[in-house]
């Protein structure tokens, strides 16, 4: 009788426990939480005000938590926002300081978003790559520095990487190649050096890539044309080399492509002008070489056409006037010649357009 009272008893514990709802964040969660606090200084709005009390779970800026487990699942500090305690400063959020690794304590962390502090500096902490189930890491417009971690690669679950306008070096690290599930991938205005990695076309997930204004070298992959859901690519204004992967040009969602201001040579793929859904294309401040493609008709459609400071020779296509719709068109600084054609898009373009050409003439430059 009396061992099985104490089995009863034993039951009723374990049922009570199972049973209970958790009650605020694990200590060790809230000793993280404060010591990513310790490490930076916010001196304006008091965001970090409201992190006091036990329980990280409720009521801490920026902070939310599993429902079910109480860990702490998000962090999202935006220095850009319309929250109200923003509109109350009338003023932009600033933070010093640096992101410390007491966060990679934090294993069921989903979203880590810390952006738009402006001078917030010092490296990424290489462990947050070992965070098992992080699908956002948004750290845009701060200062930090040093290089991607290594094992970047290892957050299979990460759907957003989001690190542009800092001061990050190094190069493109190999193991991003293994991110299946990233979809947003924004690298741009960095001091990132090195090549694009070849196999880049493993991130079959991605829609758009951002990796303008770093230092990068070397030539486009042309692996790149094998993400059947890619959107956005942008490569501009970097020291890329070499000629542009004709593939790219059969990109079925492609709708945004960014070369400009690199040093690619060679000729324009026809198949970069003639794709119908291909609606902006900036291939101007390069060295492309050849004449342009006379492959447009009744289905292109350019909300923007930069061919601007090339080598580009020959005359102007006659099948652009039968375009659907050119919205911004820029030829100028090539080595064209012969007469503009007439009609639509050219009856709208202003002479700049055509500027410091060889010898193009007619409306709305000198007449022929």
């Amino acid at each position: 009788m009396r061992l099985t009272g104490v089995l009863l008893v034993t039951a009723l514990t374990l049922l009570l426990a199972v049973g209970s709802p958790v009650s605020g964040c694990p200590p060790s969660e809230r000793a993280a939480l404060l010591a990513f606090k310790a490490a930076l200084n916010e001196p304006y709005l008091g965001i970090f005000n409201s992190w006091s009390g036990s329980d990280c779970c409720t009521n801490w800026y920026g902070v939310s938590c599993d429902p079910e487990t109480k860990r702490v699942a998000d962090i999202i500090l935006r220095g850009e926002s319309e929250d109200p305690i923003f509109e109350k400063a009338g003023r932009s959020g600033y933070m010093t300081g640096s992101i410390s690794p007491s966060l990679c304590q934090l294993d069921r962390l989903t979203t880590l978003v810390v952006a738009d502090w402006k001078d917030i500096s010092g490296d990424i902490p290489p462990c947050l790559a070992s965070l098992p189930h992080l699908r956002i890491l948004d750290l845009i417009g701060n200062k930090l520095s040093g290089e991607i971690p290594a094992d970047i690669g290892k957050l299979s679950r990460l759907t957003v990487l989001n690190l542009a306008d800092n001061q990050i070096s190094g190069s493109i690290p190999a193991s991003i190649v293994n991110l299946k599930s990233l979809m947003h991938l924004d690298l741009s205005n960095n001091k990132l050096c090195g090549q694009i990695p070849s196999d880049i076309g493993k991130l079959s997930m991605m829609s758009r890539a951002l990796l303008s204004r770093n230092q990068l070298t070397g030539p486009i992959p042309g692996s790149l044309a094998n993400i059947y859901r890619l959107a956005d690519l942008d490569l501009s204004l970097n020291q890329i080399t070499g000629s542009i992967p004709g593939q790219l040009g059969s990109m079925p969602v492609l709708s945004t492509l960014n070369l400009d201001s690199n040093r690619l040579s060679g000729a324009i793929p026809t198949s970069l002008l003639s794709n119908t859904g291909l609606n902006i294309l900036n291939l101007g401040r390069n060295s492309l070489e050849g004449n342009v493609p006379d492959v447009f008709g009744p289905k292109t459609y350019f909300t923007l056409l930069d061919l601007s400071y090339n080598n580009l020779k020959g005359s102007i296509p006659k099948s652009l006037s039968v375009a659907k719709y050119i919205g911004h068109l820029d030829l100028s600084h090539n080595h064209l010649c012969g007469a503009i054609p007439v009609g639509s898009p050219f009856d709208h373009l202003e002479a700049s357009s055509f500027a410091n050409n060889d010898c193009l003439c007619g409306t709305p430059l000198r007449t022929c």
